[in-house]
């Protein structure tokens, strides 16, 4: 008999580790025939949102997007995306963004597919227009040594330009791979791991994670992360990107 009260789950002012043996479900206007489970938002003190989707056939994911700009990548699964004119058919690893002020449909679900979306109000730049709606496929996303490592491999896959005010990336690390030293920076994170195990330390907490966990971490919330385990581990995460530091 498991015992109910324990979890892995922590959040804290300026991090959280989110486990699926604490998800609860919510009601998404819109987003019908689904199981929508909201893990990062602005009620924990941050400035994106982070949903995980597991779909039934019957599912409809429908909206507009109105001043935010929506990704959605597949995790497995299948379903066919509409946005603007523009109508794909995504399978696992496949992607879509959907920038400010658009509407999008994703339906034809096959039973379970599970899809990871990321949320931001786009924060528009003088001289540079509203990005596109992208469609694309993580597979032919190249994956280069992440600061020269070869046991660590970043694919990024939204344009690097300054259109954009987030970026969406995977990372992947071998067994033993780490990242080379503790990050201390202005982005902030949303992230989920596709694919096997290791510890993550997040302002000086140590935390064992795998597979399925998520993980939030502030502006400034020092962090550091090795792989463990035989096979790599991959997450896709958020960050926001190319707008002035600061109001003042």
């Amino acid at each position: 008999m498991e015992i109910s009260a324990l979890t892995r789950s922590v959040v804290k002012r300026n991090h959280a580790l989110i486990c699926p043996d604490g998800y609860v479900n919510s009601v998404v206007p819109g987003w019908t025939h689904c199981k929508v489970n909201v893990i990062i938002n602005e009620q924990m003190g941050a400035r994106l949102g982070q949903t995980l989707i597991t779909a039934e056939k019957e599912a409809v994911i429908a909206g507009d997007t109105a001043t935010a700009q929506i990704f959605f990548y597949i995790i497995n699964g299948q379903c066919t995306a509409r946005a603007d004119a523009q109508t794909k058919v995504l399978s696992g690893g496949q992607f879509c963004y959907v920038p400010p002020g658009h509407p999008y449909r994703l339906e034809h679900f096959t039973e379970g597919t599970q899809i990871v979306t990321f949320h931001k109000i786009y924060e528009k730049l003088a001289g540079h227009d509203h990005p596109p709606v992208i469609f694309g496929d993580a597979a032919s996303v190249p994956g280069p040594a992440f600061l020269g490592d070869p046991a660590l491999r970043l694919q990024v896959l939204l344009p690097e330009n300054l259109s954009f005010d987030m970026a969406v990336n995977i990372f992947t690390y071998d067994p033993g791979g780490h990242l080379p030293f503790v990050e201390t920076h202005i982005m902030e994170h949303g992230l989920l791991y596709l694919q096997g195990q290791g510890v993550y330390m997040l302002d000086h907490e140590w935390y064992p994670v795998k597979k399925g966990d998520a993980i939030w971490m502030a502006p400034y919330c020092q962090q550091w992360f090795t792989a463990m385990g035989k096979e790599p581990a991959v997450y896709i995460y958020y960050k926001n990107v190319n707008r002035f530091p600061t109001t003042i």
